[in-house]
């Protein structure tokens, strides 16, 4: 640190000298590092500056060298009149919550202040023991642009947010993601209060422990017309607004003209309004999908294969991964896959099974083909199994292999029947599977129709 670093602008503001115990607690042990070191340079230094050993001492904890200190004290002659002890015992203070030496050279070099200021003591003893998890770089942040006065108010601000059932474990991770200044310092607590009541018909407080965000948002020139906006395309029903929001608390940080502009989209491809809102509550991150790379692309490739509007919300509704999927990464080797084992380019029956496939990756889309083909099934047996059953390409293949076992090695069954009923491989093996054809194979013997065993309801199964 160079002493151009340490021209502070001289402060009026008044100082009190601190109980030597920082945060009111038992005495804190101090670390040796000025103290072990010769003080033969630190004592010339400080007679011909006429600063004192004992204060330039007082600040061995910051670890600044003679000069470095010298300056502080030049430049902020108050810290000099301060009890050595008090002075070691704030430094010690901001270490207890994390603050490292570096950190600590860094705010004392900005804020002199917050090594007397007495409005500091409480909010260091309240962030030490309730605010776990606070990351130490927020907390250098906050000391370094906030006044020591205005950090008074943030305990109480703080403490209203249990009071209203935010867990105690989760506040140093909510204000890890606000601006803690503009939320906890400057904001009015009954401006805070009224967001609280406010944010309570959205699933508080899950909403701000999932999206501490939303907090620095305003109530009346944000929140509200965001809600209202996305009430009304749900046609007013602001209980099915509630579900969205609750399903992703991100929606709140989107402005009513970004909301706007994706509905105008969906309008322009023949979706309602109600419409687009279903898919919204299918997949609340259709919002957040670039109309221009994806949501246009993909649309048209869905035209390209003749669907139509009607089509397109049928489909999304059942995929909507499809448009944040990337083409290149992700749809366009499924596609390849579809087109090898026989579908057709431009048609509905391929957009369908594309659809179907948006919840597997394309790894695993491989390995499942492959399993089907090293039972001796050819592209014709995998096409029609999809097109009859079109999940079957997005199981696990592990699970799929299992199921396949057991088909062929313990009901002695022919590979083929999974032709005739693909859904066989989407029962759970054990719970559905082998409970049903344990209790059945003593009445009917091995050959019964795998139809029959699985797809009866559990009521007329027993």
């Amino acid at each position: 640190m160079t002493l151009s670093a340490l021209r502070f602008a001289p402060t009026t503001s008044p100082f009190s000298p601190l109980r030597s115990s920082s945060l009111h607690g038992a005495p804190l042990r101090f670390t040796t590092s000025l103290a072990t070191r010769p003080r033969r340079h630190l004592c010339a230094t400080c007679t011909a500056s006429n600063v004192s050993p004992s204060a330039i001492w007082s600040l061995q904890e910051l670890h600044l060298d003679e000069k470095e200190a010298e300056a502080l004290f030049l430049q902020h002659p108050e810290l000099e009149l301060a009890p050595p002890e008090s002075l070691r015992s704030r430094v010690l203070a901001l270490q207890s919550v994390g603050i490292d030496d570096l950190s600590l050279r860094r705010i004392v070099a900005r804020r002199p202040e917050i090594l007397l200021a007495p409005e500091l003591g409480p909010f260091l003893e309240f962030a030490r023991d309730e605010l776990k998890g606070l990351k130490p770089a927020k907390l250098e942040r906050l000391l370094t642009t906030t006044h020591p006065k205005f950090l008074t108010g943030i305990a109480a601000r703080v403490t209203r947010l249990m009071e209203h059932g935010v867990p105690g474990e989760k506040l140093g991770h909510l204000l890890n993601h606000v601006h803690i200044r503009k939320v906890f310092c400057e904001r009015p607590l009954k401006d805070l209060e009224e967001i609280i009541l406010f944010l309570k018909r959205f699933s508080w407080p899950d909403l701000v422990v999932r999206r501490p965000m939303i907090l620095n948002l305003d109530l009346h020139d944000q929140l509200i017309p965001r809600v209202e906006f996305l009430a009304e395309l749900g046609g007013g029903d602001e209980a099915a607004a509630a579900a969205l929001i609750a399903k992703l608390p991100a929606l709140l940080s989107y402005t009513v003209e970004h909301f706007k502009s994706h509905l105008e989209f969906w309008r322009s491809v023949g979706l309602s309004d109600e419409e687009l809102f279903k898919i919204a509550l299918v997949y609340p991150n259709i919002f957040s999908v670039s109309k221009e790379r994806k949501l246009g692309p993909r649309v048209e490739f869905l035209r390209q294969c003749g669907m139509d509007a009607e089509d397109i919300f049928r489909f999304l509704v059942k995929a909507p991964l499809y448009v944040s999927l990337s083409f290149k990464d992700n749809l366009s080797k499924k596609l390849t896959f579809l087109v090898k084992i026989g579908y057709k380019h431009r048609t509905r029956e391929l957009a369908w099974a594309v659809g179907a496939t948006t919840r597997t990756s394309c790894e695993n889309m491989q390995r499942v083909l492959g399993l089907f083909f090293s039972h001796g099934l050819s592209c014709d047996d995998v096409l029609g199994m999809s097109k009859k059953h079109p999940q079957v390409l997005q199981y696990n293949h592990a699970s799929l292999e299992k199921k396949m076992e057991f088909l062929i090695g313990y009901m002695e069954r022919d590979v083929g029947e999974i032709l005739v009923f693909p859904a066989f491989l989407g029962y759970k093996l054990d719970d559905r599977i082998k409970k049903r054809y344990e209790i059945k194979r003593e009445v009917r013997g091995k050959g019964m129709s795998l139809n029959k065993l699985l797809s009866v309801s559990t009521d007329r199964f027993y």
